[in-house]
């Protein structure tokens, strides 16, 4: 079940979100005024264990060229991890640290979740992302992602720029006082 919870920043703030909601209608109006947009849509039924992006992406092309009309996002990819995914722990370790992009974030999960954390002024909002989520972070939004230990989600990766995924890392710990995802239950 798709999950978002607003905590406070500083001393203690984490302890217990300020809001918690799971429903769709009330998420994306939550969000809506900080500029990040969320959205439900269809997912086409499950992937096979062995299909590749190339495979993913040709099941979710009516999808994809929804998004690519707009004319924003000209680059897309998917991104699948398992819990037996050889580089899993260095992932994790790196989509955990708070970073920026340049370029607006935008990700459809098609397959199984992850938990999208938005440092906005004095919030942390923590938005567990499901198979159906659609979540765009406008470019220069503080943020993190956790897969949890053992990860189990497909993306969907719309991009404006080329070289795909580029972070730039704030270096703020942030993230190490906030539930993860194991952290939320299954």
């Amino acid at each position: 079940m798709t999950l978002l919870q607003v905590f406070g920043t500083g001393p203690a703030a984490s302890a217990s979100p300020n809001l918690s909601s799971s429903d769709p209608a009330a998420i994306a109006a939550t969000l809506a005024p900080m500029g990040i947009g969320f959205e439900r849509w269809q997912v086409q039924g499950g992937l096979s264990p062995e299909a590749d992006p190339a495979a993913i992406l040709a099941v979710y092309a009516t999808e994809i060229a929804r998004v690519q009309a707009g004319g924003s996002y000209p680059t897309v990819d998917a991104i699948r991890l398992t819990p037996n995914h050889p580089d899993r722990q260095a992932l994790r370790q790196k989509f955990l640290a708070e970073h920026t992009h340049s370029e607006d974030e935008v990700r459809f999960f098609v397959e199984g979740r992850g938990l999208f954390c938005l440092h906005i002024g004095d919030l942390v909002l923590q938005l567990l992302c499901e198979a159906g989520d659609w979540i765009s972070v406008p470019a220069g939004t503080k943020h993190w992602f956790d897969m949890g230990p053992e990860p189990h989600f497909c993306a969907l990766r719309f991009f404006d720029n080329p070289a795909g995924w580029v972070a730039e890392f704030t270096g703020d710990q942030i993230a190490d006082h906030y539930p993860r995802l194991d952290d939320l239950g299954a």
